[in-house]
């Protein structure tokens, strides 16, 4: 069984196709690239062959470097994974250079890359060191190159070759923000050369008729000049200068691939073509060695595919979902409509009124005019989703629903009522599912017959842009509603975690701490500036301040009331509370009201903060320094999660790190709450904990179980993942 192989037509024209062995898309591995670059010898050997075409026998091309052999590699250390990428270089400048005369470039073989559909990370670096790249008109696929997105960069040949070709800002899209394009923009932009009906037939007939002048690449030609300006040319140096400031102002230094990539374009830019290859190795080299890099493609690749393929699904049958029914046509029931419509399920949309119900399907109809109106969609797509959609007052149409998803207000007697009107009338073996952020499930559970068949499940908001969905299970909830809600996810194409039931669950459980802890700080005087860029500073996506104003500060204020009446004299945040009752008392509810802590225009801008926080909360005349309200803010979150684990509210820490980045933005770049302790280390984290306690309060008392791994020097990502204690 091979990934590659050869047949020379009649005509002189070799076609090397990759095809993947049991994969649905092909991805390539050091063994794939040893049979390429053999039969690439092969094919320049023989006098009979007067050119190659690169194809792929599946519906895409590829979809990249197999992360798992990337993240292979760095155990042979910084040497090994230096001389692997080096390999793939000669591999692609072989290709490149396809056996011309060093000196006269003349008497090499065309070589040609076909896409049938996808090419991505490598599946494009590979096409960019053939001659000519030509693409199916196949509007679904995606090109480019989105390394950058798990935490590396195009370390291929891609930097070096799509800077050479586009020049630095032409090519920054593309690189530093991972963007893909379908084949006719991919043409447009450069990427590649030709959209076709066939790009086998096309590229075969071009092989044929390609002469010496149609494979010397621009950089290898004399008098080559970047598009731009290299780095000491006047434009070329404004472009490197504005591209250091944009990179760093986006990630403000906390991811390393951002910054390696753009030395790698810099330095590269200004040496011969091979040496830039060399200098883009060990920019690669540098990035995958740094725990950055592990931890994102181990979060944003690895474990995100696990989880999405079932890794913690209980045994059952299959349990698609072919009819869903959904109670409240608010806005989250209103989005989980619209992304399980675009699914392909037939959705029935229950409300009070018909015309709530028929509001909440005109929310899908808005998306869909918004993707027209982005050529992202059409008419005919848009009257097929909607016809999915069934608005109703008619609790009888949920006959023949196999799910229901209720989604009404956070009032346990207003879900308990919809409960037993729905299970009145849905088939004995429905699962019955409850969207609720902060309700304990085992309590909504008491107003179902089924208790075994009544499960949480947790979307964000807006549904349609957020990619996480928490799964909760009740005391009594049963192996079957769990598949169920998997199942589900799945067809939706979101991203599940699943957790036990407790207070706030899991995502809720962090993300409040650390509002809170951003909250505190501006009652005891904190600037809110330094709060908010200490967060940012961290990779956080929004400071606390920013992200209490999104979510409302009613809401904050709601909760705020439910936790005290449960926790009595228990309850800890009575500090939170007189800053945010106070907003909430004079109408500041957040952006929504366009007033919280900051100020808002009337298109609902941020204008900066809110003039009255200096009256209310001068700031203290001594600032704490930088550090310590990061470590403040990060371990209000992680040890949190730690605590869920510990007590078994979280089962899977991967569940714990991939739920984090997705569901509130936790510092991708670390990985995830569990990640960020393990660069750390136990005993440095259980160290910095204790001095914060010491400081600050027992909120930041670290758990038992990462002091037993401090003791004994272990770690969550040890040889084997960590589970629930």
């Amino acid at each position: 069984m091979t990934d590659f192989t050869m047949d020379k037509g009649a005509d002189g024209v070799a076609i090397i196709t990759w095809d993947v062995p049991g994969k649905s898309m092909n991805v390539l591995s050091l063994d794939g690239a040893a049979e390429l670059n053999g039969l690439i010898d092969d094919a320049l050997a023989d006098t009979a062959v007067k050119g190659v075409v690169i194809t792929s026998g599946k519906k895409d091309f590829a979809a990249g470097m197999d992360l798992n052999v990337i993240a292979g590699m760095k155990q042979g250390g910084a040497q090994a994974v230096f001389d692997g990428v080096m390999t793939l270089h000669r591999l692609l400048r072989k290709i490149e250079l396809a056996g011309m005369d060093p000196k006269t470039k003349k008497g090499g073989k065309p070589i040609a890359a076909a896409l049938p559909g996808t090419a991505l990370g490598i599946g494009l670096e590979l096409p960019l060191a053939t001659h000519r790249i030509f693409a199916a008109e196949n509007p679904k696929a995606k090109i480019g190159l989105p390394e950058i997105m798990v935490g590396i960069f195009p370390g291929a040949g891609g930097t070096t070759r799509l800077v050479r070709k586009l020049g630095a800002m032409g090519a920054a899209p593309f690189l530093l923000e991972g963007k893909l394009s379908d084949p006719a923009k991919a043409k447009s932009a450069g990427l590649i050369d030709e959209v076709v009906a066939d790009p086998l037939q096309a590229a075969r007939d071009w092989v044929l008729k390609a002469g010496d002048a149609d494979l010397v690449k621009p950089w290898d030609a004399k008098g080559y000049k970047m598009p731009g300006g290299e780095p000491y040319h006047p434009a070329g140096f404004m472009t490197f200068v504005g591209a250091s400031a944009m990179v760093h102002g986006k990630t403000l230094g906390v991811y390393p691939a951002a910054k390696a990539l753009l030395s790698a374009v810099y330095e590269g830019a200004m040496v011969p073509f091979d040496t830039a290859l060399k200098i883009e190795a060990r920019w690669f080299t540098n990035v995958l060695m740094n725990p950055s890099s592990t931890a994102m493609i181990r979060s944003l690749f690895i474990n995100k595919e696990a989880l999405e393929k079932g890794a913690n699904r209980p045994e059952a049958p299959d349990q698609t979902v072919r009819k869903l029914g959904i109670l409240g046509a608010g806005m989250m029931g209103a989005g989980i409509a619209y992304v399980s419509a675009m699914a392909g399920i037939e959705v029935v949309l229950i409300d009070s009124t018909q015309e709530a119900a028929e509001r909440g399907k005109s929310y899908s109809t808005g998306l869909l005019d918004k993707a027209i109106s982005r050529r992202k969609s059409t008419e005919e797509k848009k009257a097929e989703v909607l016809a999915r959609i069934t608005p109703t007052t008619d609790y009888a149409a949920l006959q023949g629903c196999d799910l229901v998803v209720e989604a009404v207000f956070e009032d346990p007697a207003v879900k308990a009522e919809v409960t037993k009107r729905a299970e009145a009338v849905l088939p004995q073996d429905a699962i019955f599912a409850t969207n609720t952020s902060t309700l304990p499930i085992s309590d909504l559970a008491r107003a179902s017959a089924r208790p075994d068949q009544f499960i949480g499940i947790h979307f964000f908001s807006p549904v349609d842009k957020m990619l996480l969905v928490e799964i909760i299970k009740g005391k009594q909830t049963g192996p079957r509603a769990v598949a169920k809600a998997l199942d589900f996810v799945r067809q939706i194409r979101k991203t599940p975690i699943v957790v036990n039931d407790a207070r706030f669950f899991y995502a809720n459980r962090c993300i409040i701490p650390y509002i809170n802890e951003g909250i505190r700080m501006v009652a005891e005087g904190v600037s809110p500036t330094l709060i908010e860029n200490a967060a940012k500073m961290m990779g956080m996506p929004l400071g606390p301040l920013q992200l209490v104003d999104e979510t409302s500060i009613d809401l904050g204020v709601k909760i705020a009331k439910a936790t005290r009446a449960a926790m009595g004299a228990a309850y800890p945040d009575d500090a939170v509370d007189a800053v945010i009752f106070k907003l909430a008392d004079q109408g500041r509810l957040g952006r929504k009201t366009k007033a919280g802590f900051y100020d808002y225009d009337e298109a609902g801008k941020r204008q900066g903060f809110w003039s009255g926080l200096a009256t209310e909360w001068p700031e203290a005349e001594t600032q704490p320094e930088l550090t310590e309200i990061q470590h403040r803010l990060m371990f209000a979150q992680s040890l949190e999660a730690v605590r869920a684990l510990q007590e078994g509210v979280l089962e899977d820490i991967r569940e714990g790190d991939v739920g984090a980045i997705l569901g509130w933005g936790f510092a991708p770049w670390s990985g995830g709450p569990f990640g960020w302790l393990d660069m750390l280390g136990a005993p440095r984290a259980v160290e910095i904990a204790e001095n914060l306690t010491e400081k600050f309060g027992p909120r930041f008392t670290p758990p038992q179980l990462l002091k037993d791994m401090a003791a004994k020097g272990e770690s969550f990502y040890g040889k084997t993942a960590r589970k629930a204690a």
